[in-house]
């Protein structure tokens, strides 16, 4: 009621009382417009509002949200340098060294540095893709600024010895979906959970063929030609 009040006073004082009549010939008030636009400001006034006190308050977060950090698995890397070779800003920074552990395992290569410029990426995804053994994940964090560059660019291999909490997102990696893994849950993901998800091949949805009778079908009628 009060604003109400207000909008009147504010006609009374902004629009003489000779004008608050009807034209000549034309059915038209003016002031009707300002009507009209409070009115709307009054329906949105007393409208649920759609946003929230960040940072006291919070949004649900989707768990395939990508933030501006990554989650790094050194039980599940092998150094193959991937990740920097896909890269298309080449942020990716590996320095492996000649191992002589587990040689006969496939652990050829020993880890010396792992790093990544978050102030250059533009977090496209290609490293997470192209990874053959799942090791790398995008994360879910996204307060990560820092007061100097150098702060940007993450040291996963110290990340990994000091013990920090990881929040890996479950983009392209609809394993873990299946598991309904939330990455802000607190709950910390195994570095053997985070395998591959399974192939599974459908002979109902692709058609066979016989690529032998196709083969020598082409060939017999390239020989008549």
């Amino acid at each position: 009621m009060l604003y109400l009040v207000k909008f009147w006073r504010l006609i009374q004082v902004s629009i003489p009382s000779s004008k608050l009549q009807f034209k000549q010939g034309e059915n038209k008030l003016y002031g009707l417009g300002i009507v009209k636009g409070l009115l709307v400001t009054l329906k949105n006034f007393v409208r649920k509002p759609a946003t929230i006190n960040y940072p006291e308050q919070r949004a649900p977060q989707h768990s395939r949200f990508r933030g501006e950090e990554f989650a790094w698995y050194e039980e599940r890397c092998t150094g193959c340098a991937s990740c920097a070779k896909f890269c298309p800003l080449g942020i990716i920074h590996i320095e492996t060294s000649p191992s002589e552990a587990n040689i006969p395992e496939g652990d050829s290569y020993k880890l010396e540095a792992f790093d990544i410029d978050i102030a250059r990426c533009m977090f496209c995804g290609f490293c997470v893709e192209v990874c053959p053994y799942d090791a790398l994940f995008m994360g879910s964090g996204f307060e990560e600024a820092q007061y100097s560059r150098q702060d940007l660019v993450l040291d996963k291999i110290k990340d990994q010895r000091e013990g920090k909490n990881k929040s890996p997102s479950t983009w392209f990696r609809p394993q873990l979906e299946a598991q309904k893994y939330i990455p802000l849950s607190g709950t910390e993901m195994k570095w053997d959970d985070a395998g591959r998800e399974e192939w599974t091949y459908h002979p109902t949805k692709r058609p066979k063929r016989d690529l032998l009778s196709w083969r020598n079908k082409n060939f017999k009628n390239k020989g008549e030609n």
